[in-house]
């Protein structure tokens, strides 16, 4: 079989950790098909929209910079299938996840009520005190299903941080990204109480091989 192929490029450890970044973190975007987590990966990393996209089938990931707390954190952002089919390929990805992004489409209720089964599975592959945050994406759309204070509830009842977005407009994608930057800078703070910007203190982790394929199937969303 083969292993996984993305349409990014991959950086190694001996990238230029100092200069580019304090150091590097592995987000996984969770969620059902169809709520818009490649439109979120894309839209946030490449200013990038398209309406019309396909389905993810096994995994995708991409780079992006944040500032946090005069940090550079470098995020390695994971799209995941949603589809149950390919759950046992996502749950491979859990290893060494340190911020989790979980999404829910506002037009499509089932999602926001699959919610809870997420945060379960979120739970029983990783420690309890992951930094999560809820999204509720498309948000510009006009057939809505799901109220922001149901959200918003929903969040709290979890002790989560709680956004709603727009991939299509890129509203909200900025403030969660960096709430969830900020919450995973405070977890290194505590597990590393050095200064992880000094000299020997850049983290990176490392992403586990996957023998499996990177591929779409054609779907309108």
């Amino acid at each position: 079989m083969n292993k996984l192929t993305t349409n990014t490029t991959t950086h190694t450890t001996n990238d230029k950790l100092t200069k580019d970044y304090d150091y590097m973190v592995k987000v996984l975007i969770l969620g059902d098909s169809a709520v818009g987590k490649t439109s979120i990966m894309c839209k946030f990393c490449d200013k990038n929209f398209q309406s019309s996209h396909v389905v993810t089938i096994g995994v995708d990931f991409k780079y992006k910079l944040v500032e946090c707390n005069d940090r550079k954190i470098k995020m390695q952002i994971w799209d995941t299938a949603g589809q149950e089919k390919y759950r046992s390929i996502v749950q491979t990805l859990y290893k060494g996840a340190m911020g989790i992004i979980l999404v829910y489409s506002i037009t499509d209720r089932k999602s926001f009520q699959n919610v809870e089964g997420w945060i379960k599975q979120i739970h029983t592959n990783t420690s309890t005190d992951i930094p999560v945050i809820l999204i509720g994406n498309k948000a510009d759309a006009p057939d809505r299903m799901v109220e922001y204070s149901e959200g918003k509830r929903v969040a709290q009842n979890f002790g989560i941080k709680f956004f709603e977005t727009s991939a299509k407009q890129g509203y909200g994608l900025n403030e969660a990204f960096n709430a969830l930057g900020e919450l995973i800078d405070n977890k290194i703070g505590e597990n590393f109480p050095s200064d992880p910007t000094q000299p020997g203190q850049n983290m990176y982790i490392k992403t586990p091989e996957l023998n499996v394929s990177s591929k779409r199937e054609g779907c309108s969303c």
